[in-house]
């Protein structure tokens, strides 16, 4: 696609809304740095990381976090005032560009008000909104303020397709610049062979996880450890804000976990851990890309149960496991809501720890991860760079060459 030369510098203003959506931030500005050189000019709405990035939000976005349903109504008036002024500074900023990041009931509302009152600004989402799970006819609605989607996993470009979405353009997922942390060395390989077996615990990094999770998944290790295999050595990463309630948690598991904070112990132990059981999500993924078998569970109360079922969530999937998703295959076994019991858990996680066909089968589907996940070329955020500056110097016209241009390597 041949570029546009620029009398200036370009802006382009990005929109983060939550921690995973600051890192990613972060982690675009960064390459959008590098592969503009000096002309650029980055703006935006974000966090830590995207400070640390080069941008300065105009807001903490602490100020959107809601925890718990009756949150809601209390930090509402603020949410709502944050979305009109994020809008008020894109419109006076008129960007090249503006890049949406995940968080949609934040910033797709943000993305509607900039397209309504500056309709020439090419908008972008960085991570699609779960049109293929939840709700989707958002896909065909995003296509009047949304001019391209960056999406994350590899089945999303035929999902928008199908559900009448924007162009969507996958990009890669940000776990792959961190397959370093992920993947054993040759020591590491010999101790996930080595007994005692290292087995993960993984109950979530919500508050609600682990009040649906944890107990069950403490029954669960206690029927495993009195069975007949042999003994087992826990390891329960979890988040500063939650450690306590974890500690609280297992003070009287049989089998005590060794609990994990920091970042580099977690990774530290995926890369020993010869099983887990962890609770649905992208944890799933990081362990699928760690060549971790597992076994998934997830549990909320029944009145959630009750709205997911009358959204028709499980009536448009076969499985809610998200490394399932990715292979196409539902290799993971999951245990949803009353199936979600100590004695299925164990059960299905004893088989795990030793040379099975249900083992076998993970390993296999997992190794296909990089083939399906395109593993090996540019990294994620320098692919989503390229497409960000490409629209930015083009403008809203011509996004199909966009589409078609090649990767960047």
């Amino acid at each position: 696609m041949n570029h546009v030369p620029q009398s200036r510098p370009l802006t382009i203003y990005l929109v983060a809304a939550e921690e995973s959506g600051d890192a990613l931030g972060a982690a675009l500005a960064r390459a959008l740095a590098t592969r503009a050189g000096g002309a650029l000019s980055l703006k935006g709405v974000g966090g830590l990381a995207m400070a640390a990035a080069g941008i300065a939000s105009q807001f903490p976005i602490d100020d959107l976090a809601i925890v718990g349903v009756t949150a809601i109504p209390r930090r509402l008036p603020t949410i709502l005032r944050r979305i009109g002024e994020t809008a008020n500074s894109i419109v006076a900023a008129r960007p090249d560009a503006l890049v949406i990041i995940d968080s949609p009931d934040f910033t797709h509302r943000v993305a509607r008000q900039v397209r309504r009152r500056a309709p020439k600004i090419p908008i972008l989402d960085y991570v699609s909104p779960s049109i293929w799970a939840w709700r989707p006819g958002r896909a065909r609605a995003m296509r009047a303020y949304i001019d391209c989607v960056l999406a994350i996993l590899p089945f999303e470009p035929a999902a928008h397709v199908q559900l009448g979405g924007p162009p969507c353009i996958y990009v890669g997922h940000p776990l792959v610049e961190r397959l370093g942390a992920l993947r054993p060395n040759a020591d590491e390989l010999m101790r996930r062979k080595t007994d005692p077996p290292v087995v993960l615990v993984l109950p979530g990094s919500r508050a609600n996880e682990i009040r649906n999770l944890l107990a069950i998944f403490g029954a669960a290790v206690a029927r495993l450890a009195a069975g007949t295999g042999p003994a087992i050595e826990l390891v329960l990463p979890t988040v500063p804000h939650l450690v306590t309630r974890v500690r609280d948690g297992v003070a009287d598991w049989p089998v005590k976990p060794r609990i994990v904070v920091e970042p580099g112990e977690k990774w530290a132990s995926f890369r020993v851990a010869r099983a887990a059981l962890a609770a649905s999500g992208t944890v799933t993924l990081e362990l699928a890309l760690a060549g971790v078998p597992m076994v998934a569970a997830y549990r909320v109360p029944i009145i959630e149960e009750i709205i997911a079922r009358l959204a028709g969530l499980r009536a448009r999937l076969s499985t809610i496991i998200l490394a399932n998703l990715v292979i196409g295959e539902n290799v993971v076994p999951e245990f949803l809501q009353r199936d979600c019991t100590p004695e299925k858990l164990a059960a299905a996680l004893e088989p795990l720890l030793r040379e099975t066909p249900q083992r076998q089968r993970q390993i296999d589907a997992f190794r296909r991860l990089d083939s399906i996940m395109s593993i090996g070329t540019a990294e994620p955020s320098r692919q989503a760079a390229a497409i960000v500056l490409d629209v930015a110097r083009n403008g809203r016209r011509d996004l199909a060459a966009v589409k078609m241009a090649p990767s960047p390597s």
